[in-house]
């Protein structure tokens, strides 16, 4: 067993901690859980931080468990929140229930012996829990005063907070309660945001069982300039490649600063602290080649996705930055095609059109416009700025028919060296 809290410590992953939970790992295997909320049916990078936690927690020789708010997501947690959030039905929790697991169980070891990983849904144990049994059983164990000190329920005092947010705390509460009796968990964890509710759960186990836990929690992740970690102008960047495909996911940590690269490599992935610290060296070096950034991203992209995405990003980012070949270009998946080129304008052509065979200059000017006058266009094609599918134009003649269609259905066009544009086969 490996020491946890150190290894969370050097890696910036602690915020708070309570005493005696240092002793606690070390002298005893030990479950710990977090909490991951079903408001989606795919979790983003900023539940990465806590899947990394419950990682570290297996790798030190604990027992990790994954709890997904099936009732308490019916709730609605009102930590770091300014307002009351929509309630999810049980149907669309269930939905999202099947999501999250799948993307859990990449991460950790459902078959450890002793430590294995489990998933747990809250709602097993609340489903048939009446309220009057939950308030006379749980409620008079904990006072009023004690709620409204909790810093979730002081900010959002000023401006109003129903009674079922306010109770939020006591049922989280009482899943580490239930969690400590039924699966003798000792340990919960999470973000600093939880660390009210988590302390209600020590409470209660303290108050209702006579026992002792623990809690550690892990800073908020901020970019260094001060925009908000995981997102992008499009939204969360997700796990699910269906919401946030494997090209964006690797752009989004490749782009990543110096500074803010520098801080995610200890996070989000399992590197030691010698070979980070020799990444960074090495990086400082020659900070252009941006060895820190490809690092993390390769070792994000891989785990969350596949190597083969990994490397289907490496070549869908050389194919827009001008490095790419067009043998390149001929195997890209339609979902990364979609991806690299998502925002260039795009110009419709008929099937019937295609499958006859259009003359390249009628193409790219009478039938789609790319070009606005057929002077512009020989004009750009004597000095070599005309590329399609990646490849160098030279006659005005050719024909462009089915043949040349990308994935059955588009043509990727060029005109100098950034200028790209789609034509789609409707």
């Amino acid at each position: 067993m490996t020491n946890f809290v150190e290894e969370l410590k050097w890696r910036g992953m602690i915020h708070d901690i309570m005493p005696g939970t240092e002793e606690q790992l070390k002298n005893e295997l030990t479950t710990g859980y977090i909490g991951f909320d079903p408001t989606a049916d795919s979790l983003h990078i900023g539940s990465l931080v806590q899947i990394m936690i419950l990682v570290h927690l297996q790798k030190s020789g604990h027992k990790p468990i994954a709890v997904v708010g099936g009732a308490t997501g019916m709730v609605g947690d009102p930590s770091g929140k300014s307002a009351e959030r929509n309630l999810l039905t049980r149907e669309i929790i269930e939905k999202n229930l099947c999501g999250i697991k799948s993307q859990l169980e990449k991460f950790l070891d459902f078959n450890a012996g002793p430590n294995s990983a489990e998933i747990i849904d809250n709602y097993s144990w609340f489903k048939d829990y009446s309220f009057l049994d939950f308030i006379r059983d749980v409620g008079k164990h904990i006072t009023v005063n004690y709620m409204l000190a909790k810093d979730s329920v002081q900010k959002r005092l000023e401006f109003g907070m129903s009674f079922t947010e306010f109770s939020y705390q006591l049922i989280q509460g009482y899943d580490f309660y239930w969690l400590y009796k039924n699966k003798n968990a000792k340990l919960q964890l999470g973000g600093s945001d939880q660390w009210g509710n988590i302390v209600t759960g020590t409470e209660l186990i303290r108050r209702m069982a006579g026992g002792s836990a623990f809690a550690v929690t892990s800073p908020l992740i901020k970019k260094a300039d001060g925009t908000k970690f995981g997102k992008t102008e499009e939204g969360n960047v997700w796990l699910d490649r269906k919401l946030t495909s494997p090209y964006k996911f690797y752009q989004y940590w490749i782009n990543t600063s110096d500074e803010d690269a520098e801080n995610y490599i200890k996070i989000f992935t399992l590197k030691t602290k010698a070979e980070i610290d020799s990444i960074i060296e090495e990086h400082k070096q020659a900070p252009h080649l941006r060895l820190l950034q490809k690092e993390l991203a390769k070792d994000i992209t891989i785990r969350v996705h596949s190597e083969a995405d990994y490397n289907s990003a490496i070549e869908a980012s050389e194919i827009l930055f001008g490095k790419g070949t067009a043998e390149t270009l001929a195997k890209m998946d339609e979902e990364t095609f979609l991806s690299v080129f998502e925002g260039v304008p795009v110009y419709e052509i008929s099937l019937s059109e295609i499958e006859k065979g259009i003359n390249i200059t009628e193409l790219l000017t009478d039938k789609t416009g790319a070009f606005p006058s057929k002077g512009e266009f020989r004009r750009t094609l004597q000095g070599g700025g005309v590329n399609l599918n990646k490849e160098k134009m030279n006659d005005g003649d050719m024909i462009v028919n089915n043949s040349h269609l990308l994935n059955g259905k588009f043509l990727l066009g060029q005109k100098g060296k950034k200028s790209y544009f789609l034509i789609r086969v409707s």
